[in-house]
């Protein structure tokens, strides 16, 4: 039985010092490749603690790829290979005090058409909007007449919000940088043209073969050459990668869009490695949603486990706060940085310095963990009622990508038509999302559906699901007679 010393009086939960006893084991290599662990039963037992918080722990190792389910069996240790430590070569340690440099995706609707019920996976719930607060934080900024505020100020953003951010970053995603590597910009479309700056013309990026379609079209602008990457249901396949003349990656590994795939921790070794092996190769990590986490503790940022700088992280508020807030940021490597200051650091901030200062204020001062807080509370009950009134649906009709996120993906039966799915949900005034509209490579012929719910009531999903069913009945009905 594992030796495992909990101790009530600590702040972390239970169940994340049984996690966290679990997955070093596994990283020193004591708990080896294929080794049984402990039913979650006998453990409870074992450990005098609920089975419910046993299954907490077991279900972040499951996400995060330290362990395997074997259906029957129980709970087996993975392989996650030889970089369970990934160490910097001998000299190459940064020296952080002397590497400081001082100075969603689918079409609009078309023109007049409207839904009863829109399951978007884009948008977020104003309703629960800390209007009050947002105001007198702008009135307190305001008050003293501070003129600065109206001139240009530090073209990678105002110290104050950087620092904030550094901070937040640090305690949620575990990302390790300082607030000089942080650049602010007036949403990601914005921070990444900027990015083509830094990086430079005729790269190679790859994306998984269905992705984020905005950042698509970016880079095609920039005049990248896309490389479309087959996936699995952990994401990009690492080895068809290697074999790739790409200079960059575009992933997300805590949830990737639109399938909900979470990244384990061998792929995410194994991807670093890649972007090891070559000078000039980096893979920009789009944490676009990681707030909203409904099993288990947030996934750890991929940036969290680099040692090389070769993780560009991009972050954004649109989803955490509001859309039209439009504030982002990117955490470069100190080599990318130095490359900004060289080759784009006279291009001005893009958001303006009132709203930076009030958000700013709305970190550090703690409004803005309140309200992630709070939203994620809300976000997770209304993830229930979808994920309950879906249970009408026929069994063969598979869920995923429920693990955290705004949305859903629905898999149907072989033979069933996407397209056939939209129209007969748009015939009853529903609309929904068609897999095939965010390929840009080979598209699978299973047909696959996304629900998002941030933005709909309670009362809404429930009346959604319930005109889905009745629109899908006859593609249900045709399934059953197969």
């Amino acid at each position: 039985m594992l030796t495992i010393l909990i101790d009530p009086k600590k702040k972390e939960p239970i169940y994340e010092q049984i996690y966290v006893y679990i997955r070093d084991e596994i990283k020193k290599g004591n708990l080896v490749s294929g080794m049984k662990l402990p039913s979650s039963r006998g453990l409870a037992q074992y450990l005098n603690v609920s089975r419910n918080t046993v299954d907490l722990s077991y279900g972040q190792l499951l996400s995060e790829g330290y362990i395997e389910s074997k259906p029957k069996k129980g709970y087996y240790v993975n392989e996650i290979g030889n970089l369970m430590d990934i160490s910097f070569p001998s000299g190459q340690e940064p020296n952080l005090s002397e590497s400081k440099i001082k100075t969603n995706n689918s079409d609009q609707l078309s023109c007049g058409e409207t839904y009863l019920i829109d399951f978007s996976p884009d948008g977020v719930d104003m309703e629960y909007f800390p209007y009050n607060r947002w105001r007198k934080l702008t009135k307190e900024t305001l008050i003293d007449d501070n003129r600065e505020l109206f001139q240009t100020g530090d073209p990678t953003g105002d110290l104050t919000l950087r620092k904030a951010i550094r901070q937040y970053l640090h305690q949620s995603r575990g990302v390790n940088c300082q607030e000089e590597q942080i650049l602010v910009g007036a949403g990601q479309d914005y921070l990444l043209l900027l990015l083509s700056q830094v990086l430079g013309p005729k790269k190679n990026v790859a994306m998984e073969e269905a992705t984020y379609k905005q950042a698509y079209r970016i880079f095609l602008q920039m005049g990248y050459k896309i490389l479309p990457m087959p996936m699995d249901e952990y994401g990009i396949l690492v080895e068809e990668l290697e074999s790739s003349s790409a200079d960059l990656v575009y992933v997300m590994p805590a949830h990737q869009f639109p399938t909900g795939a979470v990244m384990p921790i061998k792929r995410r070794h194994t991807l670093l490695s890649w972007a090891m092996e070559q000078e000039g190769r980096y893979i920009i990590e789009d944490d676009y949603d990681s707030e909203f986490r409904y099993q288990g503790k947030p996934i750890p940022s991929l940036q969290a486990a680099d040692p090389m700088g070769k993780v560009i992280y991009a972050g954004t508020f649109s989803k955490a706060i509001a859309p039209a807030i439009r504030v982002g940021y990117l955490v470069l490597p100190w080599k990318l940085l130095e490359q900004f200051h060289k080759k784009a650091g006279f291009y001005s901030c893009s958001v303006s310095r009132i709203d930076q200062t009030v958000l700013g204020h709305f970190i550090k001062d703690g409004f803005f963990e309140r309200h992630l807080n709070k939203m994620r509370g809300i976000y997770r009950n209304k993830q229930e009622v979808l994920l309950k009134e879906l249970r009408k649906f026929p069994k063969n009709v598979q869920i995923s990508g429920e693990s955290g996120g705004l949305h859903i993906t629905l898999s149907f039966p072989d033979g069933v038509e996407e397209d056939k799915l939209a129209s007969l949900a748009s015939l009853k005034g529903i609309r929904v999302y068609p897999f095939h509209d965010y390929f840009i490579g080979k598209e699978k012929k299973q047909a696959k559906i996304i629900l998002g719910f941030a933005r709909l009531s309670q009362d809404e999903i429930k009346k959604g699901v319930s005109m889905l069913f009745d629109a899908w009945t006859p593609v249900f009905q045709e399934i059953d007679h197969r």
